[in-house]
């Protein structure tokens, strides 16, 4: 039976070890049971199941970057962990995305003039800006998160989701910006009318796609990071009590 004081032992070594509570909880409780098997199968002490644990989890706390421009070292576990998570909100984001793309060409045809698709293009890219800003007001007891250098103890992140806060408040704007054009709708020209330039066309068909993407990613992120927060509130009170 692992006492709290040897449970503190093993959060110290994952705090040393950069990861952010989410991903520490995670990896905590394997290595506890890992621990605890070591000491009931191989009659082990704490100590020497935890120098054998320890380096049984050495290659996935081997320091690396997130990729070829990153200059920040994190663990490979993290980076390995995070990569998975994120390609899964990406294809979310993408299906919501793609369903959005498929109502905009609908809206096309179904658009008697130009100043009409205008107004359905506004409407429901205006959708993309009132839902982030829902979860932002709704949120608010989780404002404090936002900051990139809000850290638990000032050594770690509460959630890897943490860094890509800031995602939710460019999204907004750059959506808001979008919205608030007053330019042609170059893809009811090409496509209705025929007199619209190909490049002009293309990019306002695909930039919406784009931006939406990058709302949806936002919005998970945020609703994953208040998950993440909810989960470690009871760790953060037992970690300060102590």
């Amino acid at each position: 039976m692992i006492t709290s004081a040897e449970e503190k032992q093993i959060d110290e070594y994952l705090i040393l070890n950069k990861l952010p509570l989410d991903i520490l909880l995670e990896v905590r409780d394997h290595m506890i049971s890992q621990i605890s098997d070591l000491q009931i199968y191989e009659n082990l002490s704490f100590d020497q199941a935890f120098f054998k644990t320890k380096i049984a989890w050495e290659p996935e706390f081997k320091m690396t970057t997130y990729s070829a421009f990153s200059l920040e070292h994190i663990p490979a576990i993290f980076k390995k962990i995070v990569k998975a998570n994120y390609r899964k909100i990406f294809k979310k984001a993408i299906s919501i995305a793609a369903i959005s793309f498929v109502l905009n060409l609908l809206l096309i045809y179904i658009s008697p003039n130009e100043e009409t698709f205008k107004l359905f293009f506004k409407i429901q890219n205006a959708f993309f800006i009132a839902v982030p800003v829902f979860f932002i007001l709704s949120n608010y007891k989780i404002w404090k998160y936002f900051k990139k250098d809000f850290k638990y103890r000032g050594k770690i992140f509460y959630s890897m989701y943490q860094q890509n806060l800031g995602l939710i408040i460019v999204s907004i704007t750059t959506m808001i910006q979008g919205v608030n054009g007053n330019g042609k709708a170059y893809t009811y020209l090409f496509l209705k009318e025929g007199n619209s330039g190909l490049t002009p066309f293309f990019i306002m068909l695909f930039v919406p796609l784009l931006l939406q993407t990058l709302v949806v990613f936002a919005i998970i992120n945020f609703l994953e990071h208040k998950k993440s927060l909810q989960k470690i509130q009871n760790f953060i009170k037992v970690s300060e009590a102590d």
